[in-house]
């Protein structure tokens, strides 16, 4: 059926998923804004992912989990209720005395931005995509993509502002 014996098969996906997890993980933690749902979506994406190795494995597989993360992602935030920014304002906040963590504060306001936008910027600047492969990936227009970057980016530069100022009150 795969036109490879399952141990090589096998194999040749492990090595995949041992070079492609942390990039992966990090693209599903950024698109779901929660660590539970990141990993939901990691598995889901990599059982996908290794359904389609014969197909994918000698192309580029890690592009291929990326879509399917991309379409998860979508899939789900398609069927959940948007969570009201005010309540994301608790969620995982450190202590200011201890430092905040970049990667965390950029997470918890990725979060706050609607799907769309999150999915842009992620896909644009944080796995470096073009504006066309972005557009391909989530199956929208390169106008689009143009438009939710340019207001996702005014989103973070105020998000950032507001946490900044915080900080010096």
């Amino acid at each position: 059926m795969f036109g490879r014996p399952a141990p090589a098969r096998d194999a040749e996906f492990a090595a995949f998923v041992r070079a492609a997890t942390r990039s992966l993980s990090w693209t599903a933690y950024l698109l779901a804004g929660d660590r539970d749902a990141a990993s939901d979506l990691l598995q889901e994406a990599l059982l996908r992912t290794y359904l389609a190795w014969g197909r994918v494995r000698d192309g580029e597989p890690t592009a291929y989990a990326r879509r399917v993360l991309v379409n998860l992602s979508i899939d789900g935030w398609r069927k959940r209720t948007p969570i009201p920014v005010e309540q994301l304002d608790g969620v995982e906040r450190r202590d200011p005395q201890r430092g905040v963590d970049d990667r965390d504060q950029l997470a918890r306001m990725l979060a706050a931005l609607p799907p769309r936008q999150r999915h842009v910027i992620v896909l644009r600047y944080l796995d470096d995509l073009s504006e066309a492969d972005a557009a391909s990936y989530l199956g929208i227009s390169v106008g689009a993509v143009k438009s939710a970057t340019s207001r996702g980016l005014a989103a973070l530069r105020t998000q950032y502002s507001l946490s900044e100022e915080g900080e010096r009150s």
